[in-house]
């Protein structure tokens, strides 16, 4: 049995790495020829999304059920928790990359640009009577892009700050109940999760529409536009995939799938929600407050 400990449980013949390449061929070109203006490119990225789809779908739930008939051993979950934190160091990786880039503009581009030390000739040639101040509300020579105005943190940030990190605590509940086998406080702590995880993408939506329609602030608004809507948007895809993870383990929980000795679906959710969480806390002091 592969259940046994002595025994390693590999999958054999899965289809589904073979179907997840072609998901990710078909978005890749679906959307860069989007980019560049083909028509055709909308509907191969369809395509490749709908595939994608299929291929979670599919993959996720042959997991599932391996893990419901007891064919994985202790070993087998080592390595998934090793694997997911790789994945989490990597993903740590991916939002550091675009804090880098602010740290960049605004320790060194920025005075360089408004004429500090070596960057006088810089401020006297490009851009002359350039202030060195953040946010930059001006968007270089020729106002390119427009006056806009910055997203203040005091307002809906704070409020989705507060919604996040209660959403954290609700998780922790969560596990601490499924820890101690209480079912009921178990489903309320997570679903208020998801729930949670739902207000603030709808939140951060109309914070968005507030930003282009009353602010002026767009993805063309200078360097101070580009790097919020990087960090703050691509920090709302994780939050919309937490949550979809989330309430799929929700849907387990409820159909009995985890106890308190094994359920390392419920911890993998939990440790990416918690990283979220993190993520907001750096985004909001850096992006909004500072």
């Amino acid at each position: 049995m592969a259940n046994a400990e002595s025994n390693y449980y590999i999958p054999h013949g899965s289809h589904w790495p073979f179907v997840g390449s072609i998901a990710v061929f078909s978005l890749m070109v679906g959307f860069s020829n989007y980019l560049n203006g083909a028509s055709w490119g909308t509907y191969i990225m369809a395509f490749g999304l709908l595939v994608l789809l299929v291929m979670l779908f599919g993959w996720f739930g042959a997991v599932i059920k391996e893990s419901e008939s007891g064919n994985y051993n202790k070993q087998v979950d080592v390595s998934f928790r090793w694997g997911m934190v790789w994945f989490i160091f990597s993903e740590i990786m991916f939002f550091a990359a675009f804090f880098g880039a602010l740290f960049y503009v605004r320790v060194y581009s920025l005075p360089w640009l408004g004429g500090e030390a070596s960057g006088a000739a810089t401020n006297s040639y490009l851009w002359p009577g350039f202030e060195a101040l953040w946010p930059l509300t001006a968007n270089g020579p020729g106002e390119i892009g427009g006056e806009f105005k910055a997203m203040a943190w005091n307002g809906l940030p704070l409020v989705n700050t507060i919604i996040l990190l209660t959403s954290g605590v609700t998780l922790t509940w969560a596990h601490h109940a499924l820890k101690a086998n209480h079912r009921g406080q178990l489903i309320i702590g997570l679903a208020l999760t998801v729930l949670l995880g739902a207000i603030f993408m709808a939140l951060q939506g109309f914070e968005y529409y507030e930003a282009y329609n009353h602010l002026g602030l767009t993805l063309g608004s200078g360097v101070y536009g580009s790097t919020f809507f990087m960090l703050t948007g691509f920090h709302g895809m994780h939050v919309t995939i937490g949550a979809i993870i989330l309430f799929v383990i929700l849907i387990r929980c409820i159909r009995g799938h985890f106890n308190p000795e094994h359920h390392f679906g419920f911890e993998a959710a939990a440790w990416y929600w918690h990283f979220v969480d993190v993520v907001w806390l750096g985004l909001f002091i850096f992006v909004y407050i500072m």
